[in-house]
């Protein structure tokens, strides 16, 4: 009866054993997709990012309109652009630019924190905006920091301009600057499994920061 008993627990184990590495492997492989998915969507983006000098109401209201002017500017002089690195290319000859219409816009409302405009890979979380969601992972980011940069910060998209794209003219505007109708699927939340897609991402980039 005991070694009946212990076989039959031998077996369960097992059993579990098993069906623990084929769940693994399936997480694994989804998770293998989802991130090159979000490779994929991001050599087609630049990041916008507002770094304010602090969190007082009036460094925040600051960050604010910091944004609006570079924004402005920037979905203005990107409007030719038809791909990210035609994007980044416009975006780094205008860096001096973006540094000089922010320290206007900051000396104007009576501060002296200095400001600097700067394109780098930046590590973002999950984030999603009224009209659609991009996962977490690196992307392109144009960041200007003001002063001390240790605020909250302000996160878009400046290329393509899908911040400031009406909603019934986001996956126009999208796939105009080279996102394939999947990718505008998967920021919409349209395509199914959008939910567990950034998850697994989410929990890839933890991974991969604890391995670094």
């Amino acid at each position: 009866m005991e070694q009946t008993k212990e076989r039959r627990n031998r077996h369960v184990r097992r059993v579990l054993e098993i069906a623990l590495g084929i769940g693994l492997a399936a997480a694994l492989i989804w998770g293998t997709v989802s991130l090159h998915r979000q490779q994929a969507l991001a050599d087609r983006v630049v990041r916008l990012h507002i770094l304010a000098n602090s969190d007082s109401e009036e460094d925040q209201a600051l960050k604010l309109q910091v944004r609006d002017k570079i924004l402005a500017r920037a979905t203005e002089i990107l409007e030719q652009s038809e791909n990210r690195d035609e994007a980044e290319i416009t975006l780094r000859e205008s860096l001096p630019e973006f540094e000089r219409l922010a320290a206007e816009e900051i000396a104007a409302e009576g501060y002296d924190y200095s400001v600097t405009a700067e394109l780098a890979d930046t590590t973002f979380p999950t984030r999603e905006y009224d009209d659609f969601t991009l996962p977490a992972g690196d992307y392109l980011a144009l960041r200007v920091v003001i002063g001390a940069g240790e605020g909250h910060n302000w996160w878009c998209v400046v290329f393509p301009p899908l911040c400031t794209a009406a909603t019934t003219d986001l996956a126009q505007t999208a796939m105009s600057a080279g996102l394939s109708d999947d990718d505008v699927k998967l920021i919409t939340e349209a395509g199914e499994g959008y939910v567990l897609k950034f998850k697994s991402i989410e929990i890839w980039e933890a991974l991969k920061a604890k391995l670094s």
